[in-house]
C-alpha cells in the first residue's frame, strides 16, 4: 500500500504547508501549478492508453464503455451533485464560525480527495501490478490541494488523511481479494479507460476542455461487466 501510504502523507504535509502559510496562497501559485499538473495528468493518461491499446481483445469496448458510462454519468448528473455539494459547503465555510468552517472544509476537502479516477483506480492497479504512478500522481494533486485547504481551514484539515486512507485502502483490499478474477485482459481495458479519464482530467486542469469525468466514471464498471457476461456465455 505504498502509494496510498504516500498520498495520505502527501495530504498531511500539504496541510501542514498551508497552515504555516496562513496567510494564504496567491492566485498566480495555484494557477501554474494546476497547469504543470494538468500536464502530468494528460501525459500519464495518454501513456496508460496507448501503452494498453495493442493489449485490448475487445479493441471497441473502450469507446463502448466511454460512450454508456456518460450516458449513465449524465442521467445520474454526478458531476453536477458533487460540484453543487461542494459549492454549498464552501458557501456555508465562508459564513459560520469557525468551528463549523472546520467541519464544511473537511467534508469538501473530503470529496476532493476521494472522488476521482485517480483515486479509486490508482488502487486497484497498486495491487494487481504493482505499479503506483497513478497514486503518485494523485498524491502530488492532493499536495497542492491540501496546502490549499490547510491555508483556508486550519490544521484540522489534517483529518481528512486518515479518510482518503480507508477510501483507498478499501479499494486495495477488494482489488487483492479478486485478483485471481481480475485477468490481463481485463486490467488493459480497465487501464485504457482509466487512462482516458486521467486525460480528460488533465484537459480540464489545463483550462482546455471541462470534460466533466465524474460523469465518465460509471465508464470503469462496463468492462468488468462485459468481461462477466463473456465468462457467462462462455
Amino acid at each position: 500500500m505504498i502509494g496510498t501510504i504516500v498520498n495520505t502523507c502527501t495530504i498531511v504535509a500539504g496541510t501542514l504547508i498551508g497552515v504555516a502559510l496562513h496567510k494564504g496562497i496567491k492566485e498566480k501559485y495555484k494557477n501554474v501549478l494546476y497547469d504543470a499538473l494538468g500536464l502530468a495528468c494528460f501525459a500519464i493518461g495518454l501513456n496508460a492508453v496507448v501503452t494498453n491499446l495493442p493489449k485490448s481483445q475487445y479493441p471497441v469496448l473502450f469507446i463502448a464503455a466511454m460512450a454508456i458510462g456518460s450516458v449513465v454519468g449524465v442521467a445520474l448528473d454526478i458531476d453536477g451533485r458533487f460540484h453543487r455539494l461542494v459549492d454549498r459547503k464552501s458557501k456555508q465555510g465562508e459564513q459560520r464560525a469557525s468551528g463549523t468552517r472546520l467541519a464544511d472544509g473537511l467534508a469538501t476537502a473530503t470529496l476532493v480527495y476521494c472522488i476521482g479516477p485517480l483515486s479509486m483506480l490508482g488502487p486497484v492497479i497498486s495491487a494487481l501490478e504493482g505499479d503506483h504512478t497513478f497514486l503518485f500522481t494523485n498524491a502530488t494533486l492532493d499536495l497542492v490541494t491540501a496546502t490549499i485547504f490547510g491555508s483556508t481551514y486550519g490544521i484540522g484539515m489534517l483529518l481528512a488523511a486518515p479518510v482518503l486512507f480507508l477510501w483507498q485502502g478499501m479499494f486495495y483490499c477488494v482489488a487483492l481479494l479478486s485478483s485471481e478474477a481480475v485477468s490481463e485482459a481485463l486490467m488493459a481495458e480497465l487501464l485504457i479507460v482509466g487512462g482516458l479519464l486521467i486525460t480528460g482530467s488533465g484537459l480540464s486542469l489545463l483550462r482546455i476542455k471541462d470534460c466533466h469525468v465524474l460523469n465518465m466514471l460509471p465508464a470503469l464498471l462496463v468492462p468488468p461487466l462485459w468481461f462477466l457476461l463473456m465468462a457467462i456465455i462462455r
